[in-house]
């Protein structure tokens, strides 16, 4: 029986850490934005800067 005892104070410690942990979470934005990573593969990249006719030609 002390072994029930144990446990259910184990389980609510973890059950305490997670939530500390959630609202350790919310309130450092951690879940602020949450469409954004997502869809971003779907993003094209940035166009590179076209070189120069004279750096095409010069090799």
């Amino acid at each position: 029986m002390n072994i029930l005892y144990f446990l259910v104070g184990c389980s609510v410690l973890m059950a305490l850490i997670f939530l500390g942990a959630f609202i350790w979470a919310a309130k450092t934005g951690q879940n602020d934005d949450v469409y954004t990573p997502g869809v971003r593969i779907l993003f094209d990249d940035e166009p590179e800067e076209e070189k120069s006719e004279e750096d095409h030609f010069s090799s």
